[in-house]
């Protein structure tokens, strides 16, 4: 099977557009390496690109992306872990300022846990990979009278709320945090919407970013 010509084909707009543009800077990377002053973890959905909705240029974010965006606690044993050691470079030899855990609407795997969906391999790695959000889903309740929508919406932003948490299990992301040099941050996006909300800890509540500007821009779809 031949490499993907929608791969060639975005290539070789990435050569006649954003290279020309890029190139200074690309160079200056290559030489200098990367500082990012921000992490994202993100869901590896296709529809939530974080380089997309926050109109980043190549080196600004550091990005981490898994199913449903989740980060386990810390775990100190001899177990391989992809997020724990992106998150170990990002902290301790990027220094990044900012972590943002970006989740968003619609996420299948968050919909799979809650509707307790079979199995999609022997293996099931997305059911124990989504059994981390088992402590969120406790604090949201049982789903009761709440249409489906509604229910899935809740348990996104509380599984937002605990990946938090679970952040702040690591001791160089909790130290750092306590001296006021690195700062964390949850922001949930709408696919359907392009809506932007950030997590108001005081509240608990997930409230509109740049809101007048998207009433503006943002186009409800006709049926």
């Amino acid at each position: 099977m031949e490499f993907p010509q929608r791969l060639i084909d975005g290539y070789s707009a990435f050569l006649s557009e954003r290279l020309p543009v890029e190139q200074s800077r690309l160079r200056e990377l290559a030489e200098t390496g990367q500082h990012p002053e921000i992490m994202v973890i993100g869901c590896c959905d296709s529809r939530v690109s974080p380089e997309v909705i926050f109109d980043a240029q190549p080196g600004e974010l550091f990005v981490a992306r898994n199913v449903a965006n989740l980060v386990p606690p810390y775990t100190p044993d001899d177990a391989t872990r992809a997020v724990s050691a992106s998150l170990e470079f990002a902290v301790q030899a990027l220094k990044v300022k900012h972590i943002v855990v970006l989740g968003h609407a619609q996420c299948g795997g968050i919909r799979a846990y809650a509707e307790d969906a079979a199995p999609l391999s022997p293996g099931d790695f997305i059911g124990r990979w989504m059994s981390l959000i088992a402590p969120a889903a406790e604090a949201v309740g049982p789903r009761g009278d709440l249409a489906l929508t509604d229910y899935l919406t809740k348990l996104e932003q509380a599984s937002l709320v605990k990946t938090l948490d679970n952040l702040m299990t690591f001791p160089c992301v909790n130290i750092l945090v306590g001296r006021r040099k690195l700062a964390l941050h949850a922001a949930y996006f709408g696919v359907a919407s392009g809506e932007l909300s950030v997590l108001d800890r005081a509240s608990g509540a997930f409230r509109p970013v740049a809101a007048e500007q998207h009433a503006k821009v943002f186009q409800a779809p006709r049926f």
